[in-house]
Formats: structure tokens, C-alpha cells, sequence
């Protein structure tokens, strides 16, 4: 092996948002080596252009694969990082066996398996739907039946709402021809959680921790335009104030959440659902959130967000900035998602863009499909056609704007009026 001439991060599945941690590592003037864990053709196809900036690409999905490459690269590897879910357990394996700061192993399946998660915190207190675990589409009927309905169904380790499907009565879940057989992330699905649903006000939690103390950076509502039951929550989200009179709660619950996970140093998204028989937890991600927050946070705060997070894999002993104080936000941030929610089709326009860029409070368009292209129905965040984020003085002027964004964006799909 070449002598060891520089130091690195390792950065694992550093795609999509996760990509802006390598200007963050070179800021540094740390070297940069990244594993991708993705399908090889999803990431292929997703992200042809995955490996620039990279000093050392390592493909592989095992911990062992990883450390033997690794040994024959010559960089001393200072910290490890999971720049997307995809990777969170692969993560903490590498870093302790490397002596690096993580949150260890102990826990660390349950960090990213849905059903060992549910296990796990309900063991520690924490509320959680009735669940059943499935291994095969045919057992969701029985499942359900016993979970009761409305239920949903979602893949143990997907991500992004890929493969969540809402089961409202026996008979959808029976007719799970459509059900998507490979995650977010390209891989096969092996099993399955089905759990009831639940209803009641969904809440996501963005922390920061360290040393076992948790601070709440900030809390994003998402929102819907009616109770109707869902199995995709992106259609516009927005800040939460401080004041509110779920943030208390919910901030305690989220910190029983994170300790009961050995969620002890680093980002972590959670998501719940306030119900009138209480919090329950959805989901926990040890990791920086993906979507519009990091953006909106680098625009409208001092927080920066992947420089930050570097803080806590990078672990000198000393507590991260963004412990010591907490952040400032300069504006109210939220986010909308035109979702196509008719039937898929060819692309024709998608009208209004002009006009929702020019709107005041509007930072960022995020469009994924062009005309000719083929939109199928809006299912998870690989298929949403338009994202706009969006900032405020107020939390109001914020859902103001979503609104009027809305009134103003149409799809027109081959065949339809616009």
C-alpha cells in the first residue's frame, strides 16, 4: 500500500443534495473519497456525472468491500459521512471500524430499517403505529386486515414516499399489481411494513446533536388542501413558528426519539404525526434532511448546512458552532410541490413558470420534466414535476405564496385542455 499522503472525508452516495458536501469538504482542504452504494444502473441513469470532484471513487454496499478499497487508496480518512439515506448504516459500520466519530453500531440497523426502528423506540416509550412486517405483497391482505384500515404499506428501508401506497379499504389491499418492486434507490424490496394509519398533523424536525444534547434547528409542517386521507405528504410545506403549540411537544417527543436511537452526534430528520390520542413517530433519518430545506436553510439562515454538518463527523472534541448558538433565520421558508395527480402522458408545458419565478418570496425552481417527456403520476419525489421554494417575512406571506403558486402553475399533458 502507497504511504498515506493526505487526509479525506469519505463520503458515502454523495448524489442529489447530498453532492453539495463536497465543495464543503474542499473548503476544508481535505481530500475527497466517495462510495456509492445507489443500483449501479439507477445511478448510471439518475446521475451520470456522480464521480466528479471526486480524488478516489469506491463502488460498493458492504462494509468490508469498502474498507479493503480503501486500503488501497493513500488517504488517511478523517471523518465518514452519509450524504444520503442510502447510506446511514453503511456509515456508522465504516466509521467504528475505522475509530471514526459515529453513533455506533449498536443501533445502527434500526437507524435505517422501518420496522426495526418501530421495534426498537416502542421498546424505549415512544409511540408508534400498530405495525405488521411482510415479506412477500401476498401477506399485505391479512396484515392489513389485522392492522385495520385506512393502513399504509411502505418499503422497510425506502425513502423519499418511493413505494408508499395507502391502503383505504381490503380491496386496494388486494390490488397491489402497480406496487413498485425496487426502492428509491434501485435496489429490491424484500419486505414490507403495513401499519394503520395515522391521522393527524405531520411535523418534520431537523436537529442537530452532539454529545447526547439535541438542538432543534427547525420544524416544517407539511401540508395538505384538505383532510383526505394520503400516502404522499409533498404538496406545500412551511416553517413552523416556535410558538406554536405543538413545537414543545413535539421537540421533547423528537429528543426521547433520538436518545432511544443512540442518536447521540449529528444531523437527523424526524418525521410524526400529532393525532388526538397524541405524537407518534414516523420516521428518523440520521442524516442532514433532503428536499428544499439544506437550500433554503443556505439562503435564508447562517446556517451552512453541509459545512456545519462536517463539524460533527469531523469530531475535534470541541462543541459545533451550532451548538453553542443557535441559528438565525432571516426569513420563513416553505416549499410547494406541483404533483401531476390525473394520469401520466406526455409533457406539453407546464404553464406559468415565467410568472411563479417572477412572484416576490420565490427562490428557487426545481423543474424535472420537459415537453416530450413522459410524467407518469406523481407517486415520491422522483416524480414531482415542478418544485418552488419559497420565503417570507411571515409564516403567512409564506403560505400566501404557495397559494397564489398554485392558482398559477398548470401541467398540460398530450391530449388534455390546458
Amino acid at each position: 500500500m502507497e504511504s498515506l499522503t493526505q487526509d479525506a472525508v469519505l463520503l458515502l452516495d454523495p448524489v442529489k443534495t447530498g453532492a453539495n458536501y463536497k465543495p464543503a469538504v474542499r473548503d476544508r482542504g481535505l481530500a475527497i473519497v466517495s462510495v456509492y452504494t445507489v443500483e449501479p444502473t439507477e445511478l448510471r441513469e439518475r446521475w451520470p456525472s456522480h464521480a466528479d470532484g471526486d480524488d478516489a471513487t469506491v463502488y460498493a454496499s458492504e462494509a468490508a468491500d469498502v474498507l479493503a478499497r480503501l486500503a488501497e487508496q493513500p488517504y488517511r480518512i478523517r471523518g465518514v459521512v452519509p450524504a444520503m439515506e442510502s447510506a446511514v448504516h453503511l456509515a456508522e459500520q465504516v466509521a467504528e471500524q475505522l475509530g471514526l466519530p459515529g453513533n455506533g453500531t449498536r443501533l445502527a440497523r434500526a437507524r435505517r430499517n422501518k420496522a426495526e426502528m418501530r421495534r426498537v423506540t416502542q421498546a424505549a416509550g415512544v409511540r408508534v403505529p400498530e405495525f405488521h412486517l411482510v415479506h412477500s405483497l401476498d401477506e399485505v391482505p391479512a396484515a392489513a386486515e389485522k392492522t385495520g384500515f385506512p393502513a399504509i404499506l411502505k418499503p422497510t428501508t425506502g425513502a423519499g414516499s418511493h413505494g408508499v401506497t395507502l391502503l383505504p379499504d381490503a380491496e386496494a389491499a388486494r390490488h397491489l399489481e402497480d406496487q413498485e418492486r425496487r426502492d428509491l434507490f434501485g435496489w429490491e424490496v424484500t419486505e414490507w411494513l403495513v401499519e394503520r394509519y395515522v391521522r393527524g398533523r405531520e411535523i418534520a424536525v431537523n436537529c442537530f446533536s452532539f454529545g447526547g444534547q439535541h438542538r432543534v434547528v427547525d420544524m416544517w409542517e407539511y401540508r395538505r388542501p384538505d383532510d383526505a386521507d394520503y400516502d404522499l405528504p409533498y404538496w406545500g410545506s412551511v416553517q413552523l413558528d416556535p410558538d406554536d403549540a405543538d413545537w414543545q411537544p413535539v421537540a421533547e417527543f423528537v429528543a426521547t426519539v433520538l436518545d432511544s436511537l443512540d442518536i447521540r452526534s449529528g444531523p437527523s430528520h424526524t418525521e410524526v404525526k400529532c393525532a388526538a390520542d397524541g405524537i407518534y413517530l414516523i420516521e428518523t433519518g440520521a442524516r442532514l434532511p433532503g428536499g428544499p430545506i439544506t437550500d433554503q436553510w443556505t439562503q435564508n439562515s447562517d446556517i451552512r448546512p453541509f459545512h456545519d454538518a462536517l463539524d460533527f463527523y469531523l469530531d475535534d472534541g470541541s462543541e459545533p458552532r451550532l451548538l453553542k448558538d443557535a441559528p438565525t433565520f432571516h426569513a420563513v421558508c416553505g416549499a410547494s410541490a406541483i404533483c401531476n395527480e390525473e394520469r401520466p402522458g406526455t409533457l406539453v408545458a407546464i404553464h406559468g413558470l415565467d410568472v411563479i419565478e417572477a412572484l416576490p418570496g420565490v427562490d428557487k425552481l426545481l423543474v424535472t420534466y420537459q415537453p416530450g417527456d413522459q410524467v407518469p403520476v406523481t407517486r415520491n419525489t422522483k416524480t414531482i414535476p415542478l418544485g418552488v421554494w419559497v420565503s417570507g417575512a411571515t409564516r403567512n406571506d409564506v403560505i400566501r405564496t404557495l397559494d397564489e403558486i398554485r392558482d398559477i402553475a398548470v401541467i398540460e399533458l398530450a391530449g388534455q385542455e390546458s
